[in-house]
């Protein structure tokens, strides 16, 4: 076969593959509603692997598992993280459903075999093309490896605390007003008029 015919399959092929992953990408347009396809799933761990560099999968996790490390990091968990993963892990909440890919469910095997080190990487450096942002400056890496503790610890969830957690969610105004309506009807003061109704336009 001449080297001309050989380097033009070679060519289409490539253009074949390219246009198939395109497809494959793109099989729900460009929604953050669509589910990534299975080569999509590979194409993204392989990827993930290879980014973390080899000496930073084998670093060990120099905080020890205390109750009271475990319990600064469900908070901090539970303040920063678990608005797009869930207080569970389970990556189930308004932000995490609407993005693409969604947040992985971090009790499962996919992510609770990563090593420590990978765990770390991923919380300080973020993952890219992903919802997942870097959260390392200078002074963070005792929370980040108190996160890989908690992480570990997410099959293990007790509902108690969860219940804490939730305590310590990020709370938006209307959370706020409707605490404060709950805490001055507890306290004996007179309900105040509903302040929306007098702002609708």
């Amino acid at each position: 076969m001449k080297r001309g015919t050989v380097i033009l399959i070679a060519v289409l092929a490539i253009a074949g593959l390219a246009a198939a992953l395109a497809v494959s990408i793109l099989h729900d347009g460009l929604s953050a509603r669509a589910t990534p396809t299975h080569v999509e799933a590979m194409m993204a761990r392989n990827a993930r692997h290879l980014s973390i560099p080899a000496n930073a999968r084998d670093a060990r996790n120099p905080v020890a598992a205390s109750a009271e490390n475990l319990r600064e990091a469900r908070l901090h968990f539970a303040d920063h993280c678990a608005t797009c993963h869930a207080n569970d892990g389970g990556g189930d909440t308004l932000i995490g459903r609407g993005l693409y890919p969604k947040p992985p469910d971090l009790r499962l095997p996919e992510t609770q075999e990563l090593s420590d080190g990978e765990l770390f990487w991923i919380i300080e450096n973020g993952v890219r093309f992903t919802g997942m942002p870097a959260f390392a400056t200078h002074g963070t890496e005792e929370d980040s490896w108190k996160l890989v503790l908690f992480i570990r610890h997410l099959p293990q969830l007790t509902t108690e605390e969860r219940m804490e957690m939730e305590r310590n969610n990020p709370k938006g105004p209307d959370d706020r007003a409707e605490e404060q309506q709950e805490e001055d009807f507890l306290n004996g003061a007179a309900p105040q008029p509903n302040s929306d109704a007098a702002h609708h336009h």
